[in-house]
């Protein structure tokens, strides 16, 4: 699995490369459950579209260098980019909202943004506590806070701060219907500490590892039956899709056991570091 955010290096011919295909390798578009589907924005980064008979609303983006195949996978389901209505995200890193800017151009829809990740969004990527990777500023319409419904064309999906990743971290819940049954839908917005940045002592992030702490609360208290994030090897995104292809009788998505593991997984990674630092200390 290539790292998010891969740096380039103009020295290294097989990195470029590399990142290039991570920022624009095409995946193809598919409905997952009721309302909702997966259209990119690539192999490695997820961008959804919720629809509603009153126009869409997106979720994530990928990189700038993206955004051209998430607009084809959009028009390939038989919808079209100036229905979306309102962008969302889940956290102010440029290998998700590093398209957005070029999104809001393209559909002129309204951008909704976590308070506490909104600094960063609009001054695109200036001053983030992890190293800089920049993108294009994105005018913010409309800050919303921890707990805020976002309703729109019967569609209700609620905004949950979970802290840690970035500071205005942001996991979306919605509920959608398949015949005839509920389903609690969780978008993970991510729980994996920044590489190089320490959780402890850290003056550009004093409460990382506190935020950590809370975010996993969080998560572990929501209903999920469907698990999707903002990269889809958290939820095993691949083996899923060959599973529908193959004509799987369940929907793979459905998968509760599937985000309570992985909460597991991402919460013992965090403490065993959180552990170390504190051993150094």
């Amino acid at each position: 699995m290539v790292a998010a955010g891969l740096p380039v290096s103009a020295q290294n011919p097989a990195a470029e490369e590399a990142d290039k295909e991570y920022r624009t390798a095409p995946a193809k578009a598919f409905r997952i459950l009721g309302n909702i589907y997966f259209v990119g924005a690539t192999q490695h980064l997820t961008s959804y579209l919720i629809t509603t008979p009153q126009g869409h609303i997106l979720l994530d983006y990928g990189y700038k260098e993206s955004v051209p195949g998430v607009r084809g996978n959009v028009e390939k389901l038989g919808f079209q980019l100036r229905d979306v209505k309102i962008l969302l995200n889940s956290h102010a890193h440029h290998d998700h909202v590093g398209g957005e800017a070029l999104m809001k151009e393209l559909t002129g829809a309204r951008t909704l943004v976590m308070d506490a990740d909104a600094a960063l969004m609009s001054a695109g990527g200036k001053g983030d506590f992890r190293r800089e990777m920049p993108w294009d500023p994105i005018k913010v319409d409309r800050i919303i806070q921890d707990g805020e419904r976002v309703q729109f064309g019967g569609v209700t999906l609620v905004a949950h701060l979970t802290p840690g990743h970035t500071k205005g971290c942001t996991t979306w819940t919605t509920v959608v219907e398949e015949d005839g049954k509920k389903y609690n839908v969780v978008f993970l917005c991510g729980v994996r500490v920044n590489e190089g940045v320490p959780l402890v002592g850290n003056p550009k992030y004093p409460a990382n590892a506190e935020d950590f702490a809370k975010a996993f609360q969080t998560l572990k208290s929501l209903p999920c039956d469907v698990f999707l994030g903002a990269h889809g090897y958290w939820f095993g995104i691949q083996e899923k899709v060959k599973s529908l292809q193959q004509g799987a009788k369940n929907n793979p998505f459905i998968d509760p056991q599937g985000y309570r593991a992985y909460l597991e997984k991402m919460e013992r990674e965090y403490l065993d570091q959180l552990k170390r630092e504190q051993g150094k200390s």
